[in-house]
């Protein structure tokens, strides 16, 4: 492996140590490195001693393989686990229960190779007691890919803590379609602010030329390659029918950022591109990933993706083989992969891709200590002895077992950010003191916690986190907070000063629901977003237009509606009958307190949408960086789009004055004033879009070409610089008559190109059709 510079890591075991156990390894346990099909939740059990044992169908799968590749979610705990605060593992009992999962490992082979550790952590750690951040969609809303490291780096902390060696993150998902059900994972529409904030959440986990690993951080596996976002229909895994270059400039970007971040691992993902599977695309995955960005950790495959691939290739052998020729190392739950032992035994290329898909999986244990090599035990016994069980002691669950401070704390501000200003007519927020006398909550998602987690979340001790309502008394204790599950009848309305409309969706998962093989919600749930929750409707859900529509008639105080939602909604309606709109997107177990700061003015909602709000439910896909304008089309809906991304009001005015540009020979500079003109301290988000015209392709509508967040203390002017790469500045394939027109808020400037007589931009390897 290689750090950020393309030298050799110091911590990296010599190819000639990792050839060596390799040549000592029997083709059963190369391939066994390669499987990970238990469920981790089902591989340890409790003992009437209160300690830990493996169960039956751990021990028969290391027993099978003679140790074991990598073990998925062995703390997870959620509706589709079944582990809850009674049956779950407890924070306090991971590391114990880690050690002996490795200990038993080690024991089972010969080589005393221990397991990967792989769990989930999309927005914290999907355990018990783990820390929570809001999900993705919200972090996007903040624009600040520094403080989104800090908090990766919290989360990896608790994570590496536990014992765990890798965390699966969402990250290249780009939000090209409101009907998706994980819209919520994505960082947004933008293909920049995806990289950046993929970027920050890879430095963060596993620190900055993967130097955190064993120190406090963990391994990244990022999920998902590739355009799984552009899914036709919004439909999940479905096919992504879109060319060459719309793969490159809007879905790639992230996965070149988190390389060059230094992320350890990939997860191939359900979708195919033009009717090749991702875990089948071997252009994608060695083509692309490994021989352009020479990448070289390891390729996870979905859960039970290589098990699809049996549709194309009517046998799971060939599936198996498939796969493994595209570059896919490490199985999540297939039976298919399995299969490669015998493939090998009669192949000798598939042996030689073995080998390989081997020699990665031992090079990244090699990094995570999980080898005997280099560790002086090559003259002993390396797999140590082995326990029967543990025992941890220990309460039941307790508010102040939600992660650590620190994690918490970061949590809090990301909330706070996460907070959009869509509409505020007359000026009704933040309320004043006559506003907070007596405040109704209505709405679904005005009382319950669980709406502003998100999916893949654990559940929550009791009394952990407040809701928007339980918020509210918390922060005004003078005033009358009146909770209405439905329409406020009029007595629960008479006096009332302000009403707070809760409304939007949920990823919440019953412990009753039913689910997918994979985990996905299929049955019987509530959720309306989420994976498996595709909507061909992005109305708000649950007759809540109809709410709003209604409570306009019977009430005379202003109304405020919060949005607590995964997705882009419509809200025509909403914005029509109401005073205020505040978007608060999933804002994690501090989102209740968010809110209410944001409504009281306490902390001022400075966030930007990292998305495009139609004004129609008919009118998605609606993107801000399309070709061709979608307004005056639809007979039906002439604007199809109610905010565009990017979009944000605020309580405080920022002044932006003198946009600059100085373009040079390899690097253009931009420059913009941005003033705060009031005495109150407060942040500014600056975003650079481009029109960039005069190439061979058709141009987009508007591209993000930067963007800077800055504090703004009162009465403060700065200037805000930016030195870009000339090649970025300008059209593919741009001539000297080539222009770009910069925007920062409603400034405007043209620019064209130094004296560069052309500008192309070219693939690296032209005979990779990616």
């Amino acid at each position: 492996m290689r750090d950020s510079d393309g030298n050799p890591g110091q911590t990296v075991p010599g190819t000639a140590a990792v050839d060596h156990l390799l040549g000592r390894m029997s083709l059963r346990e190369k391939v066994g490195q390669l499987n990970q099909r238990l469920y981790g939740w089902q591989a340890v059990e409790r003992t009437q001693g209160g300690g830990f044992r493996l169960t039956r169908v751990a021990r028969a799968e290391l027993d099978r393989w003679g140790g074991l590749g990598a073990l998925y979610g062995l703390f997870r705990a959620d509706a589709w686990s079944g582990r809850t605060w009674t049956d779950g593992i407890r924070p306090q009992e991971r590391a114990e229960v880690a050690a002996l999962v490795q200990e038993e490992v080690r024991h089972a082979g010969q080589h005393g190779i221990g397991a990967l550790l792989t769990e989930e952590a999309p927005h914290g750690h999907q355990a018990l007691g783990a820390t929570l951040l809001p999900t993705n969609l919200s972090l996007a809303a903040g624009w600040d890919p520094a403080l989104v490291a800090e908090a990766s780096a919290a989360v990896a902390a608790e994570l590496s803590a536990s014992g765990v060696h890798l965390a699966l993150v969402s990250a290249l998902d780009l939000l090209r379609d409101a009907r998706w059900g994980r819209a919520e994972e994505c960082f947004g529409e933008d293909p920049l602010l995806a990289a950046e904030l993929t970027r920050a959440v890879v430095c963060g986990m596993q620190g900055y030329q993967r130097g955190a690993i064993g120190a406090g951080g963990v391994g990244v596996v990022v999920k998902h390659l590739a355009a799984q976002g552009e899914a036709t229909g919004g439909r999940n895994g479905q096919s992504s029918v879109i060319g060459p270059r719309d793969l490159r400039e809007l879905h790639l970007p992230p996965v070149r950022a988190a390389v060059e971040a230094g992320a350890l691992g990939f997860m191939a993902a359900y979708n195919d591109i033009d009717g090749v599977p991702c875990c089948a695309n071997r252009a994608l995955i060695t083509g692309f990933l490994r021989d352009e960005c020479d990448f070289d950790g390891i390729v996870m495959g979905d859960g039970l993706a290589v098990d699809r691939l049996t549709e194309m290739t009517d046998d799971p052998m060939a599936g198996a083989v498939t796969a493994l020729e595209a570059g896919v190392d490490l199985s999540l739950w297939d039976e298919s992969f399995v299969l490669l032992e015998s493939a090998a035994a009669q192949d000798r290329h598939v042996a030689e891709l073995v080998d390989a898909a081997c020699r990665r999986m031992l090079t990244l244990k090699q990094r995570m200590g999980l080898l005997a090599i280099g560790r002086g035990e090559e003259d002993s016994d390396p797999r140590g002895p082995v326990r029967e069980r543990v025992t941890v002691t220990g309460g039941g669950p307790r508010a102040a077992d939600i992660g650590n401070h620190d994690a918490a704390r970061l949590s809090r501000r990301l909330a706070r950010q996460a907070m959009v200003l869509l509409h505020n007519d007359g000026g009704v927020l933040p309320l004043t003191q006559e506003a907070r006398g007596k405040v109704v909550v209505a709405g679904p998602n005005g009382l319950d916690v669980t709406a502003m987690l998100g999916d893949y979340v654990p559940p929550l001790p009791e009394g952990a986190a407040p809701g928007l309502y339980a918020a509210l008394r918390e922060a005004l204790p003078a005033s009358d907070i009146v909770w209405a599950p439905g329409l406020p009848t009029p007595a629960q309305l008479k006096g009332a000063d302000l009403v707070v409309l809760a409304l939007g969706g949920t990823s919440h998962r019953a412990y009753d629901d039913e689910f997918a093989a994979n985990g996905a919600l299929i049955a019987k749930a509530e959720a309306t977003s989420g994976e498996g929750v595709d909507m061909a409707d992005v109305s708000l859900p649950e007759g809540q237009d109809v709410l709003a529509a209604a409570l306009r008639q019977v009430v005379t105080c202003p109304i405020v509606a919060v949005v607590i939602a995964g997705r882009p909604h419509v809200l025509t309606t909403v914005v029509e009958n109401t005073d205020a709109v505040l978007w608060a997107g999933y804002p994690g177990p501090f989102g209740g307190r968010a809110i209410a700061d944001a409504l009281l003015g306490t902390e001022e909602p400075v966030g930007l949408l990292p998305f495009t709000l139609p004004s129609h439910p008919g009118a998605v896909p609606l993107r801000y960086n399309d070709r061709h304008p979608a307004q005056n089309v639809y007979r039906d809906a002439r604007e199809p789009v109610l905010f565009p991304f990017g979009f944000g009001l605020r309580y405080h005015q920022v002044v932006f004055e003198n946009l600059t540009a100085a373009v040079g020979p390899a690097t253009v500079r931009v420059s913009v004033d941005v003033g705060n003109a009031t005495n109150t301290g407060t942040e500014a988000i600056v975003p650079l879009f481009a029109h960039r015209a005069g190439g061979r392709v058709l141009p987009r509508r508007r591209e993000l070409l930067a963007h800077r967040r800055i504090p703004l203390p009162p009465g403060a002017r700065t200037t805000v610089v930016w030195d870009l790469p000339a090649r970025t500045c300008f059209a593919e394939g741009a001539l000297h008559r080539a222009r770009t027109d910069l925007y920062v808020e409603d400034l405007h400037t043209p620019i064209h190109p130094y004296s560069t007589p052309e500008l192309a931009v070219r693939p690296r390897d032209g005979r990779n059709p990616l």
